[in-house]
């Protein structure tokens, strides 16, 4: 949509770069803190409105640090998980479009709890459950056929269908559960529809496109290269060019996802780009 991509060209510079890194920063602390003193995290972080209209409006943020509640070895899994997807969306969408995501997210989640005390009386403790778990949805939209191994083993699941459990869950949770946890997994699931209604129809982010922009951009530094070294070659390692040895060979990587070329020495030796 052009509203939107003119928001980004005018806000973008302002958007936090690698975001998933720092939200499980704030997760390790929480876990840190919950292990150290199970209840403090609900006495004087979580978002308690009544507690927020007391004067305790850092609650709107340190509610943020809540982790899965998977236990101290399944909090560290999924933490590895959560950063897996949120660094991949926004590789495909970009730093601004990730934050936006994100930031709709818990600007929801913190008017719900002070609309829901107004109403009812009653404090609703929201957490960033469900919101990490569209983060599946989000992932599944972009990548449907990228293949999770469960538990770390020989047990291949496809995003698609890790995504449709997940979605059976939320569903579990609009029909069953009440409270925070309703109106949690309503607010996360409309946040994914919107944005995947204001992206579906912009190609640039879907894998192939992303995929074809590394490897343009790849061929072009190496003629930038030639053209300023005279050089036809280059390690994508050491940056060697036969101008440099003579007798120096250089071969393309067939594992890698791009044009990347590699001497003698690097081309067993090399990480392979994904």
């Amino acid at each position: 949509m052009k509203w939107f991509d003119k928001l980004e060209r005018k806000f973008s510079k302002y958007a936090i770069r690698n975001l998933m890194y720092y939200i499980v920063i704030m997760y390790g602390l929480g876990i840190l803190i919950n292990f150290a003193n199970s209840s403090f995290y609900e006495q004087y972080l979580s978002l308690d409105a009544s507690a927020i209209y007391n004067g305790q409006i850092w609650r709107v943020v340190t509610f943020l640090i809540q982790p899965p509640n998977s236990g101290i070895f399944g909090n560290i899994f999924m933490l590895f998980i959560f950063y897996i997807l949120g660094l991949n969306i926004e590789r495909a969408w970009g730093a601004f479009r990730f934050n936006l995501y994100f930031l709709s997210g818990v600007i929801g989640h913190v008017i719900a709890a002070i609309v829901g005390y107004q109403i009812s009386g009653n404090v609703w403790l929201f957490g960033m459950t469900y919101l990490n778990m569209s983060l599946f949805f989000c992932f599944a939209a972009l990548y449907p056929d990228w293949e999770f191994m469960l538990f770390f083993v020989m047990f291949p699941i496809k995003a698609k269908w890790l995504a449709l459990i997940y979605g059976i869950d939320f569903l579990r949770a609009i029909v069953f559960d009440t409270g925070a946890a309703r109106v949690s997994a309503i607010l996360s699931l409309i946040n994914f529809l919107c944005f995947f209604l204001i992206m579906r129809d912009n190609k640039k982010f879907s894998p192939k496109r992303i995929r074809n922009k590394v490897v343009f951009k790849t061929q072009m530094n190496a003629a930038k290269v030639a053209l300023l070294t005279g050089a036809r070659h280059k390690c994508a390692v050491c940056n060697r060019t036969e101008k440099d040895e003579a007798n120096l060979d250089f071969r393309y990587c067939t594992k890698c996802n791009g044009n990347y070329e590699y001497c003698q020495e690097h081309l067993y030796v090399h990480k392979h780009v994904e």
